[in-house]
């Protein structure tokens, strides 16, 4: 009984030793399905589906991570009733200026300009209509919900920026408008005390 034990053993560590190493015999696998799974690319045909498309509509009512959109005030700039909110539903803050101001010199000064008055390089060589000057009395007192509304949606020759800009930075784009807008109309009171000595 103990030959059997010790034959058994040194078959296990043989067979042991053996695993791992370079074969030329095809594996042995007892259910193949895992094997062979033909990968579909984008916009390819297949035969499998009756409409002979390979890319499949996501299911009706379904969400992706990170795309719930629950919040409309946030998401459009409208409210529940659908009208334009007065102010951006996000807060005030220096980083989020400078985020908006990076974001405003990369998007949108190639057409408004840097200070925001429409006269760009763009504007100088002909586009027609006319980039808006942001500094309109129309738009300074116009809804912060119609600034993202516009950077969403586009209006006249002005294209949607809804797929280049997430709607974090296109509320900071406005924020950032918004202090465009005061800069051109600062008079001294909207200077600090401390920082007037320097000033005519």
């Amino acid at each position: 009984m103990r030959h059997w034990v010790l034959i058994v053993t040194v078959l296990a560590v043989v067979a042991g030793c053996t695993r791992g190493r370079p074969s030329r015999k095809p594996p042995v696998h007892l259910n193949p399905n895992m094997d062979v799974q033909p990968r579909l690319e984008r916009q390819s045909p297949s035969s499998f589906f009756a409409d002979g498309a390979a890319m499949r509509p996501p299911v009706p009512g379904t969400v992706a991570r990170g795309q719930l959109h629950d919040d409309p005030v946030y998401y459009t700039g409208k409210d529940e009733r659908g009208r334009l909110v007065r102010t951006a539903p996000v807060p005030y803050s220096m980083e989020r200026l400078r985020r908006g101001r990076q974001r405003y010199d990369i998007y949108c000064a190639p057409c408004h300009g840097r200070v925001g008055d429409g006269q760009s390089m763009v504007a100088k060589r002909g586009f027609v209509p006319p980039p808006t000057n942001l500094h309109d009395p129309r738009l300074l007192t116009i809804e912060d919900g119609h600034l993202f509304d516009v950077i969403t949606n586009g209006i006249r020759n002005m294209p949607s920026y809804r797929s280049q800009i997430p709607v974090e930075d296109r509320w900071a784009i406005v924020m950032y408008v918004r202090a465009l807008q005061r800069s051109q109309r600062a008079n001294l009171e909207d200077i600090p005390p401390d920082k007037r000595a320097g000033l005519k």
